[in-house]
């Protein structure tokens, strides 16, 4: 009798494993660490994307690239390749929308640690570029220096203000997937890290009810060598306002402060 209720057990238990092996979510599938964590539209429920790039084959041509180093499609990641020195980045050329909802999924790598690091950044930037002003009307997924452990949350808007926060401490060392996410609505900003709400900013003063597109940048320190670093991103997908989000978006308030660099 023993024997019997013991095997019951162990099959009860094999059993478990398998469903959890078959129904747990799989969102990796490439090559390094461990697969990712959720994201934010799993999370709150956006629906499906109403645009995508999964940078699979070759990299398209609505991708436009600036400065030193390569930009390409690398086993199915928007790969970033900087050199010793200097910036570069991958501007998406579509219509920019004032309002939505943008995630990816990144990581980042660097090959030496002798030099200057890379800061690894993701924003949206106004469409047309003339609207840019020096970078003085952007909203900032993350931007964080390879090496360090913490990633900066940013809005900028004219004529010289920036609203700011950092994220919790967090693993981002090489090969270490994150999800990143930005949500515009008439009246509020938020930003989401793997899944979780960390900041919605809602001052009338912070919105610019512009629009944007994706903009991802590794920048170099002016004059600086570099440690030869990449970003990688595994996808970008963009969402509209039209589902409402599944959980509360309360989060707290960035800090307001001036930037320097607006023209």
């Amino acid at each position: 009798m023993f024997a019997h209720r013991t095997s019951r057990r162990l099959g009860a238990l094999a059993a478990a494993v398998l469903l959890l092996s078959t129904t747990a979510p799989s969102e990796a599938h490439h090559a390094g660490s461990a697969p990712g964590p959720v994201n934010a539209q799993t999370t709150f429920g956006w629906g499906k994307p109403i645009w995508q790039d999964d940078f699979v084959g070759g990299l398209k041509p609505i991708w436009r690239k600036t400065g030193r180093g390569t930009v390409r499609n690398q086993n199915g990641m928007l790969t970033l390749n900087t050199t010793r020195v200097g910036s570069i980045s991958a501007t998406l050329a579509r219509p920019g929308a004032k309002t939505g909802r943008w995630e990816i999924r990144l990581r980042s790598r660097r090959y030496a640690t002798s030099a200057a690091n890379y800061t690894v950044r993701t924003e949206l930037v106004p469409v047309p570029a003339l609207a840019d002003h020096c970078g003085a009307r952007n909203i900032v997924f993350e931007g964080y220096k390879l090496g360090s452990n913490t990633a900066n949350l940013r809005i900028r808007n004219l004529p010289n203000r920036s609203f700011d926060a950092k994220t919790p401490g967090m693993n981002l060392g090489n090969d270490r997937w994150h999800t990143f996410g930005v949500e515009v609505t008439a009246n509020r900003i938020s930003w989401y890290v793997d899944g979780h709400v960390l900041r919605t900013e809602k001052r009338p003063e912070a919105l610019s009810g512009i629009p944007f597109t994706v903009k991802f940048t590794m920048a170099a320190v002016p004059g600086k060598a570099m440690n030869q670093s990449r970003m990688q991103m595994d996808w970008l997908r963009q969402y509209d306002l039209a589902k409402w989000n599944g959980r509360s978006t309360a989060a707290p308030l960035t800090t307001p402060g001036t930037f320097a660099g607006a023209c």
